[in-house]
Protein backbone atom coordinates (compact mmCIF):
# COMPACT_ATOMS: atom_id res chain seq x y z
CA UNK A 1 0.00 0.00 0.00
CA UNK A 2 1.02 3.57 -0.50
CA UNK A 3 0.59 6.11 1.90
CA UNK A 4 -0.37 9.50 0.64
CA UNK A 5 0.65 12.89 3.02
CA UNK A 6 -2.08 15.53 3.49
CA UNK A 7 -2.26 18.33 0.98
CA UNK A 8 -1.09 21.11 3.16
CA UNK A 9 -2.62 24.37 2.44
CA UNK A 10 -0.61 27.05 -0.01
CA UNK A 11 0.05 29.04 3.10
CA UNK A 12 1.59 26.74 4.71
CA UNK A 13 3.49 25.45 2.01
CA UNK A 14 4.67 28.69 1.38
CA UNK A 15 6.02 29.35 4.74
CA UNK A 16 7.93 25.89 4.63
CA UNK A 17 9.93 26.50 1.63
CA UNK A 18 11.35 29.88 3.05
CA UNK A 19 11.94 27.97 6.17
CA UNK A 20 14.19 25.78 4.09
CA UNK A 21 15.73 28.68 2.03
CA UNK A 22 16.21 30.73 5.30
CA UNK A 23 18.04 27.19 6.80
CA UNK A 24 19.76 26.17 3.53
CA UNK A 25 21.50 29.70 3.72
CA UNK A 26 22.57 29.16 7.20
CA UNK A 27 23.79 26.10 5.89
CA UNK A 28 25.96 27.35 3.58
CA UNK A 29 27.50 30.02 5.55
CA UNK A 30 27.86 27.51 8.30
CA UNK A 31 30.10 24.87 5.78
CA UNK A 32 32.14 27.79 4.65
CA UNK A 33 33.40 28.74 8.34
CA UNK A 34 33.63 25.41 9.41
CA UNK A 35 35.86 24.44 6.63
CA UNK A 36 38.33 27.04 7.37
CA UNK A 37 38.36 26.79 11.04
CA UNK A 38 39.42 23.07 10.21
CA UNK A 39 42.37 24.38 8.43
CA UNK A 40 43.40 26.93 10.75
CA UNK A 41 42.75 24.67 13.73
CA UNK A 42 44.90 21.96 11.84
CA UNK A 43 47.67 24.60 11.70
CA UNK A 44 47.26 25.72 15.21
CA UNK A 45 48.17 22.37 16.30
CA UNK A 46 51.06 21.79 14.21
CA UNK A 47 53.23 24.73 15.37
CA UNK A 48 55.78 24.23 18.02
CA UNK A 49 55.60 27.40 19.47
CA UNK A 50 51.29 28.54 19.33
CA UNK A 51 50.86 32.38 21.03
CA UNK A 52 47.53 31.92 22.19
CA UNK A 53 44.47 28.38 22.77
CA UNK A 54 42.20 26.96 20.68
CA UNK A 55 39.60 29.53 21.06
CA UNK A 56 42.31 32.32 19.48
CA UNK A 57 42.65 29.83 16.84
CA UNK A 58 38.87 30.11 16.34
CA UNK A 59 38.25 33.67 16.67
CA UNK A 60 41.24 33.92 13.91
CA UNK A 61 39.33 31.45 11.98
CA UNK A 62 35.99 33.25 12.25
CA UNK A 63 38.29 36.77 11.15
CA UNK A 64 39.19 35.40 8.02
CA UNK A 65 36.63 34.36 6.69
CA UNK A 66 35.07 37.08 7.25
CA UNK A 67 37.81 38.90 5.62
CA UNK A 68 36.97 36.69 2.62
CA UNK A 69 33.82 38.60 2.13
CA UNK A 70 35.77 42.00 1.98
CA UNK A 71 35.07 42.92 5.73
CA UNK A 72 37.91 44.84 6.97
CA UNK A 73 39.86 43.28 9.64
CA UNK A 74 42.01 45.43 12.99
CA UNK A 75 45.19 44.15 14.65
CA UNK A 76 45.41 45.71 18.40
CA UNK A 77 48.38 44.16 19.31
CA UNK A 78 50.97 46.41 17.30
CA UNK A 79 53.70 47.68 18.56
CA UNK A 80 52.58 51.52 18.49
CA UNK A 81 49.63 50.69 20.18
CA UNK A 82 47.53 51.89 17.49
CA UNK A 83 45.06 49.38 15.56
CA UNK A 84 46.35 48.36 11.89
CA UNK A 85 43.67 47.91 9.62
CA UNK A 86 44.21 44.36 7.20
CA UNK A 87 42.10 45.79 3.95
CA UNK A 88 43.41 43.26 1.67
CA UNK A 89 41.33 40.82 0.24
CA UNK A 90 42.74 37.22 -0.79
CA UNK A 91 40.55 36.62 -3.84
CA UNK A 92 40.75 33.27 -3.87
CA UNK A 93 39.28 32.86 -0.14
CA UNK A 94 36.12 35.01 -2.13
CA UNK A 95 35.47 31.71 -4.33
CA UNK A 96 34.49 29.28 -1.53
CA UNK A 97 31.44 31.29 0.88
CA UNK A 98 30.40 32.82 -3.34
CA UNK A 99 29.70 29.75 -4.86
CA UNK A 100 28.24 28.27 -1.35
CA UNK A 101 25.57 30.92 -1.03
CA UNK A 102 25.12 30.35 -5.07
CA UNK A 103 24.28 27.38 -4.89
CA UNK A 104 22.47 27.41 -1.85
CA UNK A 105 19.88 29.98 -3.50
CA UNK A 106 19.72 27.82 -6.84
CA UNK A 107 18.85 24.48 -4.79
CA UNK A 108 16.07 26.23 -2.60
CA UNK A 109 14.73 27.93 -6.09
CA UNK A 110 15.08 25.05 -8.35
CA UNK A 111 11.05 23.54 -9.02
CA UNK A 112 9.57 20.75 -6.18
CA UNK A 113 8.48 17.13 -7.75
CA UNK A 114 5.05 18.85 -9.01
CA UNK A 115 7.04 21.15 -10.86
CA UNK A 116 6.12 24.51 -8.78
CA UNK A 117 8.46 26.86 -8.69
CA UNK A 118 8.72 29.19 -5.19
CA UNK A 119 8.70 32.67 -4.95
CA UNK A 120 12.13 34.06 -6.41
CA UNK A 121 12.22 37.28 -4.50
CA UNK A 122 10.77 35.08 -1.30
CA UNK A 123 13.90 32.25 -1.66
CA UNK A 124 16.76 35.09 -2.06
CA UNK A 125 15.25 37.17 0.79
CA UNK A 126 15.19 34.03 3.24
CA UNK A 127 18.99 32.71 2.04
CA UNK A 128 20.40 36.21 2.50
CA UNK A 129 19.01 36.02 5.85
CA UNK A 130 20.20 32.87 6.90
CA UNK A 131 23.55 33.59 5.76
CA UNK A 132 23.86 37.11 7.12
CA UNK A 133 22.76 35.84 10.61
CA UNK A 134 25.85 33.26 10.77
CA UNK A 135 28.04 36.34 8.98
CA UNK A 136 26.80 37.89 12.37
CA UNK A 137 27.28 35.68 15.11
CA UNK A 138 30.83 35.54 13.92
CA UNK A 139 31.77 39.13 13.76
CA UNK A 140 30.27 38.79 17.25
CA UNK A 141 32.66 35.77 17.89
CA UNK A 142 35.99 37.22 16.33
CA UNK A 143 35.81 40.70 18.70
CA UNK A 144 37.95 39.58 21.41
CA UNK A 145 40.35 37.68 18.68
CA UNK A 146 43.65 39.13 17.08
CA UNK A 147 41.86 40.15 14.19
CA UNK A 148 38.61 42.45 14.99
CA UNK A 149 36.22 42.93 12.08
CA UNK A 150 34.84 46.79 11.79
CA UNK A 151 31.50 46.74 11.97
CA UNK A 152 30.99 49.14 8.76
CA UNK A 153 32.06 46.80 6.50
CA UNK A 154 29.59 43.67 7.24
CA UNK A 155 26.76 45.60 5.81
CA UNK A 156 29.13 47.08 3.08
CA UNK A 157 30.85 44.93 1.18
CA UNK A 158 29.85 41.60 2.79
CA UNK A 159 26.03 42.05 2.39
CA UNK A 160 26.47 42.66 -0.78
CA UNK A 161 28.63 39.94 -1.71
CA UNK A 162 26.39 37.52 -0.08
CA UNK A 163 23.13 39.28 -1.87
CA UNK A 164 24.56 38.83 -5.31
CA UNK A 165 25.55 35.48 -5.07
CA UNK A 166 22.07 34.66 -3.92
CA UNK A 167 20.84 36.64 -6.88
CA UNK A 168 23.12 34.98 -8.97
CA UNK A 169 21.56 31.37 -7.53
CA UNK A 170 18.42 32.34 -8.00
CA UNK A 171 18.95 33.13 -11.64
CA UNK A 172 20.62 30.10 -12.41
CA UNK A 173 17.73 28.00 -11.17
CA UNK A 174 15.24 30.21 -13.33
CA UNK A 175 17.65 29.44 -16.27
CA UNK A 176 19.65 32.34 -16.72
CA UNK A 177 16.81 34.28 -18.53
CA UNK A 178 17.79 38.10 -20.25
CA UNK A 179 14.70 39.35 -19.22
CA UNK A 180 11.79 40.44 -18.23
CA UNK A 181 12.76 43.21 -16.22
CA UNK A 182 10.94 43.25 -12.64
CA UNK A 183 7.93 45.73 -12.92
CA UNK A 184 9.19 48.59 -10.86
CA UNK A 185 11.96 48.75 -13.85
CA UNK A 186 11.50 51.96 -15.73
CA UNK A 187 8.90 51.06 -18.58
CA UNK A 188 11.68 52.23 -21.23
CA UNK A 189 14.07 49.39 -20.36
CA UNK A 190 10.95 46.90 -20.07
CA UNK A 191 10.29 47.88 -23.76
CA UNK A 192 14.33 47.32 -24.77
CA UNK A 193 14.41 44.24 -23.27
CA UNK A 194 11.47 42.65 -24.77
CA UNK A 195 13.02 42.98 -28.26
CA UNK A 196 14.93 40.51 -29.38
CA UNK A 197 17.88 42.09 -31.28
CA UNK A 198 18.22 44.15 -28.09
CA UNK A 199 18.42 41.16 -26.03
CA UNK A 200 21.29 39.77 -28.55
CA UNK A 201 23.22 42.85 -28.74
CA UNK A 202 23.26 43.05 -25.11
CA UNK A 203 24.53 39.45 -24.93
CA UNK A 204 27.17 39.95 -27.22
CA UNK A 205 28.20 43.06 -25.02
CA UNK A 206 28.45 40.95 -21.82
CA UNK A 207 30.41 38.48 -23.22
CA UNK A 208 33.03 40.47 -24.97
CA UNK A 209 33.92 42.40 -21.74
CA UNK A 210 33.62 39.54 -19.85
CA UNK A 211 36.64 37.90 -22.47
CA UNK A 212 38.12 41.50 -22.19
CA UNK A 213 38.51 41.48 -18.17
CA UNK A 214 39.57 37.62 -18.85
CA UNK A 215 42.16 38.23 -21.24
CA UNK A 216 44.06 41.53 -18.80
CA UNK A 217 43.68 38.68 -15.64
CA UNK A 218 45.65 36.46 -18.00
CA UNK A 219 48.04 38.99 -19.20
CA UNK A 220 48.58 39.80 -15.77
CA UNK A 221 49.02 36.82 -14.62
CA UNK A 222 51.87 36.10 -17.24
CA UNK A 223 53.70 39.66 -16.44
CA UNK A 224 53.94 38.42 -12.67
CA UNK A 225 54.88 34.83 -13.77
CA UNK A 226 57.84 36.22 -15.95
CA UNK A 227 58.80 38.51 -12.78
CA UNK A 228 59.05 35.79 -10.41
CA UNK A 229 61.00 33.60 -12.72
CA UNK A 230 63.24 36.55 -13.16
CA UNK A 231 63.44 37.45 -9.19
CA UNK A 232 63.14 33.16 -8.63
CA UNK A 233 65.89 33.63 -5.74
CA UNK A 234 64.91 36.22 -4.00
CA UNK A 235 61.23 34.96 -4.09
CA UNK A 236 62.72 31.66 -2.35
CA UNK A 237 64.85 33.50 -0.27
CA UNK A 238 61.69 35.55 1.27
CA UNK A 239 59.84 32.61 1.31
CA UNK A 240 62.57 30.66 3.92
CA UNK A 241 62.98 33.78 5.74
CA UNK A 242 59.40 33.70 7.16
CA UNK A 243 59.40 31.12 8.98
CA UNK A 244 62.16 28.06 9.90
CA UNK A 245 59.15 25.43 10.36
CA UNK A 246 56.94 23.00 8.17
CA UNK A 247 53.74 24.37 9.31
CA UNK A 248 54.52 27.93 9.43
CA UNK A 249 56.03 27.67 5.73
CA UNK A 250 53.21 25.81 4.95
CA UNK A 251 50.74 28.92 5.94
CA UNK A 252 52.60 31.12 4.11
CA UNK A 253 52.27 28.96 0.88
CA UNK A 254 48.73 29.05 1.33
CA UNK A 255 48.83 32.80 1.86
CA UNK A 256 50.55 33.21 -1.23
CA UNK A 257 48.47 30.86 -3.64
CA UNK A 258 45.34 32.76 -1.82
CA UNK A 259 46.69 36.01 -3.30
CA UNK A 260 47.30 34.92 -6.74
CA UNK A 261 44.63 36.67 -8.70
CA UNK A 262 45.50 39.88 -6.46
CA UNK A 263 48.82 39.48 -8.32
CA UNK A 264 47.45 38.77 -11.77
CA UNK A 265 45.13 41.72 -11.35
CA UNK A 266 48.62 43.59 -10.11
CA UNK A 267 49.74 43.08 -13.22
CA UNK A 268 46.89 43.34 -15.73
CA UNK A 269 47.60 47.35 -13.54
CA UNK A 270 50.66 47.62 -14.30
CA UNK A 271 50.50 46.87 -17.84
CA UNK A 272 47.11 49.48 -18.65
CA UNK A 273 49.64 52.12 -17.27
CA UNK A 274 48.32 53.16 -13.91
CA UNK A 275 50.22 50.81 -12.04
CA UNK A 276 50.02 49.92 -8.72
CA UNK A 277 51.16 51.50 -4.97
CA UNK A 278 53.39 50.10 -2.91
CA UNK A 279 52.80 52.72 -0.17
CA UNK A 280 51.82 56.30 0.38
CA UNK A 281 55.00 56.92 -1.53
CA UNK A 282 56.09 55.22 -4.40
CA UNK A 283 53.90 53.64 -7.79
CA UNK A 284 55.10 51.42 -9.95
CA UNK A 285 54.06 51.77 -14.03
CA UNK A 286 55.69 50.69 -16.81
CA UNK A 287 57.74 53.80 -16.63
CA UNK A 288 59.48 53.01 -13.64
CA UNK A 289 59.42 52.75 -10.33
CA UNK A 290 59.45 56.31 -8.22
CA UNK A 291 59.77 57.36 -5.06
CA UNK A 292 60.51 54.70 -1.58
CA UNK A 293 58.45 51.57 -1.71
CA UNK A 294 57.09 50.58 1.89
CA UNK A 295 57.57 46.19 0.35
CA UNK A 296 56.69 43.53 3.52
CA UNK A 297 58.96 40.63 3.05
CA UNK A 298 56.69 38.25 1.17
CA UNK A 299 57.64 35.84 -2.09
CA UNK A 300 54.71 37.21 -4.14
CA UNK A 301 56.33 40.84 -3.37
CA UNK A 302 59.84 40.02 -5.35
CA UNK A 303 58.05 40.67 -8.59
CA UNK A 304 58.18 44.22 -8.08
CA UNK A 305 60.57 46.14 -10.35
CA UNK A 306 63.46 47.81 -9.11
CA UNK A 307 63.21 51.09 -8.78
CA UNK A 308 64.61 53.75 -11.47
CA UNK A 309 63.71 53.78 -14.90
CA UNK A 310 62.21 51.31 -16.51
CA UNK A 311 63.82 49.00 -19.28
CA UNK A 312 62.30 47.77 -22.93
CA UNK A 313 61.23 44.66 -20.75
CA UNK A 314 58.99 46.73 -18.54
CA UNK A 315 57.38 48.08 -21.77
CA UNK A 316 56.50 44.81 -22.74
CA UNK A 317 53.75 44.63 -20.15
CA UNK A 318 51.87 47.30 -22.52
CA UNK A 319 51.10 44.26 -25.17
CA UNK A 320 48.66 42.90 -22.36
CA UNK A 321 45.63 45.78 -22.99
CA UNK A 322 46.33 45.15 -26.58
CA UNK A 323 45.73 41.96 -26.39
CA UNK A 324 42.46 42.29 -24.62
CA UNK A 325 41.30 45.10 -26.91
CA UNK A 326 41.76 42.39 -30.06
CA UNK A 327 40.13 39.76 -27.78
CA UNK A 328 37.49 42.34 -27.59
CA UNK A 329 36.89 43.06 -30.95
CA UNK A 330 36.81 39.25 -32.22
CA UNK A 331 34.15 38.64 -29.38
CA UNK A 332 31.77 41.28 -30.90
CA UNK A 333 32.85 40.26 -34.84
CA UNK A 334 31.70 36.72 -34.12
CA UNK A 335 28.22 38.12 -34.09
CA UNK A 336 28.73 41.00 -36.23
CA UNK A 337 30.53 39.43 -39.05
CA UNK A 338 30.79 35.96 -39.05
CA UNK A 339 33.56 34.39 -40.58
CA UNK A 340 31.08 31.33 -42.31
CA UNK A 341 28.07 34.05 -42.09
CA UNK A 342 25.88 35.28 -44.93
CA UNK A 343 26.96 38.64 -45.53
CA UNK A 344 23.07 39.98 -45.39
CA UNK A 345 23.04 39.28 -41.98
CA UNK A 346 25.96 41.28 -40.97
CA UNK A 347 25.33 44.04 -38.60
CA UNK A 348 26.16 47.53 -39.76
CA UNK A 349 29.90 49.69 -39.22
CA UNK A 350 27.64 51.94 -36.26
CA UNK A 351 26.18 48.89 -34.79
CA UNK A 352 29.43 47.12 -34.55
CA UNK A 353 31.29 50.22 -32.99
CA UNK A 354 28.67 50.96 -30.67
CA UNK A 355 28.53 47.17 -29.60
CA UNK A 356 32.40 47.53 -29.10
CA UNK A 357 32.33 50.67 -27.21
CA UNK A 358 29.72 49.59 -24.79
CA UNK A 359 31.78 46.47 -24.43
CA UNK A 360 34.84 48.47 -23.76
CA UNK A 361 33.06 50.14 -21.18
CA UNK A 362 31.85 47.27 -19.50
CA UNK A 363 35.49 45.48 -19.64
CA UNK A 364 35.96 49.33 -17.76
CA UNK A 365 33.56 48.69 -15.39
CA UNK A 366 34.67 45.03 -14.55
CA UNK A 367 38.29 46.08 -14.03
CA UNK A 368 37.74 49.12 -11.84
CA UNK A 369 35.71 46.67 -9.40
CA UNK A 370 38.22 44.15 -9.60
CA UNK A 371 41.56 45.98 -8.54
CA UNK A 372 39.62 47.70 -6.29
CA UNK A 373 39.37 44.31 -4.52
CA UNK A 374 42.66 43.50 -5.28
CA UNK A 375 44.28 46.28 -2.75
CA UNK A 376 43.89 48.04 0.49
CA UNK A 377 45.77 48.78 3.41
CA UNK A 378 47.87 47.46 5.25
CA UNK A 379 48.71 48.94 8.33
CA UNK A 380 49.13 52.60 9.21
CA UNK A 381 51.40 55.17 7.55
CA UNK A 382 53.12 54.22 4.67
CA UNK A 383 51.23 51.21 4.18
CA UNK A 384 47.60 53.21 4.31
CA UNK A 385 47.97 53.04 0.70
CA UNK A 386 48.66 49.06 -1.37
CA UNK A 387 47.95 47.78 -4.64
CA UNK A 388 46.36 49.11 -7.88
CA UNK A 389 43.79 51.96 -7.65
CA UNK A 390 40.39 51.22 -9.21
CA UNK A 391 39.21 54.12 -10.44
CA UNK A 392 42.70 54.83 -12.02
CA UNK A 393 42.33 51.03 -13.69
CA UNK A 394 38.94 51.14 -14.92
CA UNK A 395 39.38 54.56 -17.25
CA UNK A 396 41.95 52.99 -18.12
CA UNK A 397 40.84 49.94 -19.30
CA UNK A 398 38.20 51.64 -20.88
CA UNK A 399 40.36 53.86 -22.82
CA UNK A 400 42.29 51.21 -24.12
CA UNK A 401 39.71 48.62 -25.41
CA UNK A 402 37.81 51.21 -26.68
CA UNK A 403 41.03 52.93 -29.07
CA UNK A 404 42.07 49.67 -30.16
CA UNK A 405 38.90 47.61 -30.30
CA UNK A 406 36.79 49.44 -31.96
CA UNK A 407 38.97 50.42 -34.69
CA UNK A 408 39.78 46.65 -35.01
CA UNK A 409 36.48 45.63 -35.26
CA UNK A 410 35.58 48.03 -37.79
CA UNK A 411 38.90 47.17 -40.12
CA UNK A 412 38.04 42.86 -39.69
CA UNK A 413 34.33 43.60 -40.40
CA UNK A 414 35.39 46.06 -43.24
CA UNK A 415 37.84 42.66 -44.70
CA UNK A 416 35.33 40.05 -44.43
CA UNK A 417 33.04 42.15 -46.21
CA UNK A 418 34.93 42.92 -49.27
CA UNK A 419 34.66 42.42 -52.77
CA UNK A 420 34.74 40.18 -54.47
CA UNK A 421 34.79 38.07 -51.32
CA UNK A 422 36.33 34.80 -50.18
CA UNK A 423 35.38 31.11 -51.56
CA UNK A 424 34.67 29.81 -47.83
CA UNK A 425 31.86 32.37 -47.38
CA UNK A 426 28.26 31.25 -48.10
CA UNK A 427 27.17 34.04 -50.36
CA UNK A 428 30.30 33.45 -52.83
CA UNK A 429 29.15 30.83 -55.57
CA UNK A 430 31.15 27.41 -54.84
CA UNK A 431 32.23 26.24 -58.56
CA UNK A 432 35.50 24.78 -58.73
CA UNK A 433 37.50 25.61 -61.43
CA UNK A 434 35.60 29.19 -61.86
CA UNK A 435 36.70 32.40 -60.84
CA UNK A 436 34.08 35.16 -59.66
CA UNK A 437 34.01 36.76 -63.31
CA UNK A 438 33.46 33.39 -65.21
CA UNK A 439 30.42 32.95 -62.30
CA UNK A 440 29.01 36.05 -62.16
CA UNK A 441 28.69 35.67 -66.69
CA UNK A 442 27.01 32.34 -65.80
CA UNK A 443 24.73 34.01 -63.75
CA UNK A 444 23.97 36.79 -66.33
CA UNK A 445 23.45 33.97 -69.20
CA UNK A 446 20.72 32.44 -66.99
CA UNK A 447 18.85 35.60 -66.37
CA UNK A 448 18.83 36.42 -69.53
CA UNK A 449 17.70 33.01 -70.96
CA UNK A 450 14.83 32.95 -67.94
CA UNK A 451 13.55 36.05 -69.91
CA UNK A 452 13.36 35.23 -73.33
CA UNK A 453 11.57 32.00 -71.92
CA UNK A 454 9.40 32.46 -69.09
CA UNK A 455 7.97 29.64 -67.69
CA UNK A 456 4.29 29.86 -68.13
CA UNK A 457 1.54 28.91 -65.22
CA UNK A 458 -0.72 26.03 -65.20
CA UNK A 459 -4.33 26.59 -65.55
CA UNK A 460 -7.15 24.59 -64.70
CA UNK A 461 -8.94 23.83 -67.73
CA UNK A 462 -7.74 21.31 -70.22
CA UNK A 463 -8.63 20.45 -73.29
CA UNK A 464 -11.04 17.50 -73.73
CA UNK A 465 -9.04 15.41 -76.16
CA UNK A 466 -6.38 13.32 -74.59
CA UNK A 467 -2.84 14.60 -75.14
CA UNK A 468 0.59 13.13 -73.36
CA UNK A 469 1.65 15.38 -70.69
CA UNK A 470 4.98 17.02 -70.83
CA UNK A 471 7.53 16.15 -68.43
CA UNK A 472 8.19 18.78 -65.96
CA UNK A 473 11.98 20.29 -65.93
CA UNK A 474 12.98 21.26 -62.82
CA UNK A 475 14.81 25.00 -62.20
CA UNK A 476 18.18 24.92 -61.92
CA UNK A 477 19.51 24.99 -58.52
CA UNK A 478 22.04 27.91 -59.46
CA UNK A 479 18.76 29.18 -60.84
CA UNK A 480 17.19 29.94 -57.17
CA UNK A 481 19.07 33.32 -56.48
CA UNK A 482 17.66 35.87 -54.32
CA UNK A 483 19.67 38.56 -56.16
CA UNK A 484 18.86 36.80 -59.93
CA UNK A 485 15.04 36.11 -59.04
CA UNK A 486 13.69 38.64 -57.00
CA UNK A 487 9.49 38.48 -57.83
CA UNK A 488 10.33 35.30 -60.40
CA UNK A 489 7.76 32.13 -59.67
CA UNK A 490 8.29 29.56 -62.28
CA UNK A 491 5.21 27.96 -61.06
CA UNK A 492 1.98 28.27 -59.69
CA UNK A 493 1.78 25.90 -57.57
CA UNK A 494 4.23 22.80 -56.27
CA UNK A 495 3.43 19.02 -57.71
CA UNK A 496 0.96 17.24 -55.64
CA UNK A 497 2.29 13.77 -56.12
CA UNK A 498 6.21 13.88 -57.72
CA UNK A 499 6.82 9.71 -57.50
CA UNK A 500 3.38 9.81 -60.51
CA UNK A 501 5.32 12.53 -62.56
CA UNK A 502 8.49 10.21 -62.48
CA UNK A 503 6.83 7.17 -63.34
CA UNK A 504 5.03 8.99 -65.96
CA UNK A 505 8.35 10.03 -67.39
CA UNK A 506 9.83 6.93 -67.36
CA UNK A 507 6.97 5.43 -69.08
CA UNK A 508 6.90 7.75 -72.02
CA UNK A 509 10.50 6.76 -71.98
CA UNK A 510 10.14 3.27 -72.41
CA UNK A 511 7.69 4.38 -75.24
CA UNK A 512 10.10 5.96 -76.82
CA UNK A 513 12.20 3.18 -77.07
CA UNK A 514 9.48 0.94 -78.36
CA UNK A 515 8.67 3.66 -81.01
CA UNK A 516 5.27 3.90 -79.66
CA UNK A 517 5.06 7.60 -78.57
CA UNK A 518 2.77 9.82 -80.58
CA UNK A 519 0.40 7.43 -81.46
CA UNK A 520 -2.66 7.07 -80.24
CA UNK A 521 -3.18 6.50 -76.43
CA UNK A 522 -6.02 3.91 -76.11
CA UNK A 523 -5.07 1.44 -78.99
CA UNK A 524 -4.47 -1.82 -78.27
CA UNK A 525 -0.67 -1.64 -78.77
CA UNK A 526 -0.01 1.07 -76.66
CA UNK A 527 -1.63 -0.43 -74.08
CA UNK A 528 -0.08 -3.85 -74.42
CA UNK A 529 3.19 -1.65 -74.10
CA UNK A 530 2.04 0.03 -71.42
CA UNK A 531 0.90 -2.81 -69.47
CA UNK A 532 4.29 -4.74 -70.30
CA UNK A 533 6.24 -1.66 -68.80
CA UNK A 534 4.05 -1.70 -65.61
CA UNK A 535 4.67 -5.16 -64.81
CA UNK A 536 8.11 -5.11 -65.38
CA UNK A 537 8.42 -2.35 -63.12
CA UNK A 538 6.33 -3.94 -60.56
CA UNK A 539 9.18 -6.53 -60.12
CA UNK A 540 6.39 -9.65 -60.61
CA UNK A 541 3.76 -8.66 -58.36
CA UNK A 542 1.03 -7.97 -61.04
CA UNK A 543 -1.08 -11.19 -62.40
CA UNK A 544 -0.09 -12.48 -65.67
CA UNK A 545 -2.96 -12.07 -68.12
CA UNK A 546 -3.31 -9.93 -71.29
CA UNK A 547 -3.97 -6.59 -70.64
CA UNK A 548 -7.94 -6.03 -73.11
CA UNK A 549 -11.27 -4.87 -72.34
CA UNK A 550 -14.00 -7.94 -72.08
CA UNK A 551 -16.54 -7.50 -75.29
CA UNK A 552 -19.55 -6.95 -72.92
CA UNK A 553 -18.15 -3.82 -71.68
CA UNK A 554 -16.54 -2.51 -74.89
CA UNK A 555 -19.79 -0.63 -75.31
CA UNK A 556 -19.94 1.59 -72.08
CA UNK A 557 -16.37 2.27 -73.01
CA UNK A 558 -16.30 6.33 -72.77
CA UNK A 559 -15.12 7.84 -76.45
CA UNK A 560 -13.42 10.72 -74.42
CA UNK A 561 -13.30 11.80 -71.12
CA UNK A 562 -14.28 14.62 -69.68
CA UNK A 563 -11.51 17.39 -68.52
CA UNK A 564 -11.26 17.67 -65.04
CA UNK A 565 -11.72 20.99 -62.92
CA UNK A 566 -8.16 21.17 -61.27
CA UNK A 567 -6.35 20.85 -64.72
CA UNK A 568 -5.40 17.26 -64.75
CA UNK A 569 -5.35 15.09 -67.83
CA UNK A 570 -8.04 12.84 -69.72
CA UNK A 571 -6.14 9.56 -68.65
CA UNK A 572 -6.75 11.09 -65.10
CA UNK A 573 -10.12 11.73 -65.75
CA UNK A 574 -10.93 8.34 -66.66
CA UNK A 575 -9.14 6.72 -64.38
CA UNK A 576 -10.76 8.60 -61.29
CA UNK A 577 -14.21 7.21 -63.42
CA UNK A 578 -13.35 3.76 -63.07
CA UNK A 579 -12.21 3.99 -59.66
CA UNK A 580 -16.09 5.08 -58.73
CA UNK A 581 -17.82 2.05 -60.39
CA UNK A 582 -17.60 2.63 -63.90
CA UNK A 583 -15.06 0.58 -65.48
CA UNK A 584 -12.25 2.15 -67.45
CA UNK A 585 -9.26 1.09 -69.78
CA UNK A 586 -6.61 -0.48 -68.25
CA UNK A 587 -3.86 1.46 -67.23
Amino acid sequence: MTERSPMLPPERTRTLILASALLRGAVAAGLGLGSLAVLVTVLWISSPYPDSGPGGALRTAAGIWLLAHGAELLRPDTLSGVPAPVGVVPLLLVAGPVWLAHRAARDAAEPDEAGRRPSQAGVFCAVTAGYLLVVAGAAAYARGGSLRVVPETLAFPVALVVAGAAAAGVWTAAGRPFGPLPSWAPLVLQEAMARTLFRDRAEAVCRAAATGAAALLGGGALVVAVALGRNAAAAQESFLVLSGDWSGRTAVLLLAVALVPNAALWGAAYGLGPGFALGTGATATPLGLSGTPAVPDFPLLAAVPEPGAATPLNWAACAVPVVAALAVAWCVLRRAAPADGPRARAWSPRETALTTGLAALGCGALMALLTAAAGGPLGTGALGTFGPVGWLAGPAALAWTAIVGVPAALLVRLWRLREPGWAWRRDVPEETGKTPEEAGERKEKRKRAKKAAPVEPKHAATSAAPATPEPVTAPDGDAMDDDDDAGFEPYDFLPTDPWHEHEKDRHEKDLRGKGLHGKDWHGKDEREARWASLKQGSGGLMADFPAHIPAALRSDEPSAAPAADDGRSAQGAQGTQGAQGTPGATP
